[in-house]
């Protein structure tokens, strides 16, 4: 009996990311239920000779997940498939959002022992792009996965994890869409915990010449550097047994975080468009009003790791050796003053992860640390970022830096091949799995041609 589910695809589908900085238009769009009905869609595009991208939230700030031929997105396959209380696992399915997938976890007493800032992700994305957080004890959170199966260009289902399908797994665990479709994803979650989320103000001198004390504090600490001075945000967030205390009034944080933090930022950084000296002021101005008192808050961990991304923004994001922090970011802030008429929105945000194993992680076989760099775009309008972004990639790259898989970079696989140990073997899996390479686009083929 031939059994046949009808896939239909939309056209005239526009897709563009969380940040409006890439977008494309796909020939046909899908949402498929099932996994027959993907293997509908592979078909389909075998047949037409058409290249398919996977997209979950379409929250990575780079054209990773864009293409004019088929686009998948996952958001109807986001159940919940199965919670093992014993090993304190849960399997998934690949279009779940994290934001859901956190409120299911606490159902059972459960939760995710590191996130990154947003949940609107899916989990195939999370772990496909490598996201990130904070916490020199933890890894990136591809490194939370003990299995996965993934749906290959001719069809095949393949169950992996450390014992089976080893090579692939590792692979996998940050697969950059390009090696199949994620089906579902196995997580190790550990007990819900509550964290204690304190910040305070510092210098930067302080702060890195501290560095190991900070991170022995806390176990998930991260440091806020406002550009063009030396000012310094700390924060450390911990596992507490203590209930919190009331949150202030909801109105007026709300008000706060909104009218000063949002539109009042938004405003005046537009303004610095025209008077670009605006922006260290800005800066400093910011850092008074918003940073230069300590904070507590008490909530269960999600809470407390996810945090607005305010608005459009240009990001980028490298990886660095963590001996290299200090070094790094000198360097930066000298560039800055010695070249006065760059100028860096605030905040460079900087966090640490632990070494692992997997072939394409910025973490591979080293601590590190990551430094995050911004422009917003207020109201969308751009902002002169070029001579910054160079200046950067130039510094990260001198200190033996990787780039973050989901944000813009310019980068080829010469790089690549530099920066990481275990690229070769990623492409022969690459190859094998995908050898016409249906699961391309623009932003890989830099990468891998």
């Amino acid at each position: 009996l031939l059994f046949l589910v009808q896939v239909h695809g939309q056209g005239g589908v526009k897709f563009q990311n969380w940040a409006k900085t890439y977008g494309s238009s796909p020939e046909l769009y899908f949402q498929p239920t099932s996994v027959e009905e993907i293997r509908e869609i592979l078909d389909m595009a075998r047949q037409r000779d058409k290249r398919v991208k996977v997209v979950g939230g379409g929250h990575s700030p780079s054209d990773i997940a864009c293409t004019d031929d088929f686009m998948i997105q996952m958001g109807k396959m986001n159940r919940v498939l199965k919670v093992d209380k014993e090993k304190q696992q849960v399997t998934v399915e690949g279009g779940i959002f994290l934001s859901d997938l956190n409120v299911e976890l606490s159902k059972h007493g459960l939760a995710l022992a590191n996130l990154g800032a947003v949940s609107e992700v899916a989990a195939a994305g999370v772990i496909g792009t490598g996201t990130h957080n904070t916490g020199i004890k933890h890894g990136i959170l591809p490194t939370q996965v003990v299995a996965l199966t993934l749906l290959t260009a001719s069809g095949e289902i393949l169950e992996c994890s450390e014992s089976t399908n080893a090579d692939i797994f590792q692979a996998a665990r940050l697969h950059l869409g390009c090696l199949g479709i994620v089906l579902t994803v196995t997580f190790q979650c550990v007990p819900q915990f509550h964290l204690h989320e304190v910040a305070f103000p510092s210098t930067l001198t302080e702060v890195l010449d501290h560095l190991e004390d900070h991170l022995k504090r806390s176990q998930y600490f991260r440091f806020l550097w406002f550009p063009h001075s030396e000012n310094v945000s700390v924060i450390y967030q911990d596992p507490t047994n203590k209930a919190g205390p009331r949150p202030p009034s909801s109105s007026a944080s709300w008000l706060w975080d909104y009218a000063v933090g949002y539109y009042l930022l938004e405003f005046l950084l537009w303004i610095s468009t025209f008077v670009p000296s605006l922006v260290c002021w800005i800066n400093r101005f910011f850092f008074w009003l918003l940073f230069s008192s300590r904070v507590e808050n008490i909530a269960i961990s999600y809470k407390i790791f996810n945090y607005e991304c305010r608005f459009k923004q240009h990001v980028q994001d490298w990886a660095i050796p963590i001996e290299k922090t200090k070094e790094a970011l000198l360097e930066l802030k000298a560039a800055l003053e010695n070249n006065p008429k760059m100028v860096a929105h605030y905040p460079v945000e900087v966090r640490f992860a632990r070494g692992d194993e997997i072939w394409l992680s910025p973490c591979f076989q080293r601590d590190s640390c990551y430094m995050n760099i911004i422009m917003y775009r207020p109201y969308g309008k751009n902002v002169p970022h070029l001579n910054y972004w160079l200046t950067y990639e130039g510094i990260m790259k001198k200190h033996g830096g990787r780039p973050h898989w989901a944000k813009a970079h310019s980068c080829t696989r010469k790089d690549f091949e530099k920066m990481y140990p275990a690229f070769p073997k990623f492409c022969s899996v690459r190859e094998k799995l995908d050898p016409k390479g249906m699961f391309l686009n623009a932003y890989l083929e830099k990468v891998f041609y």
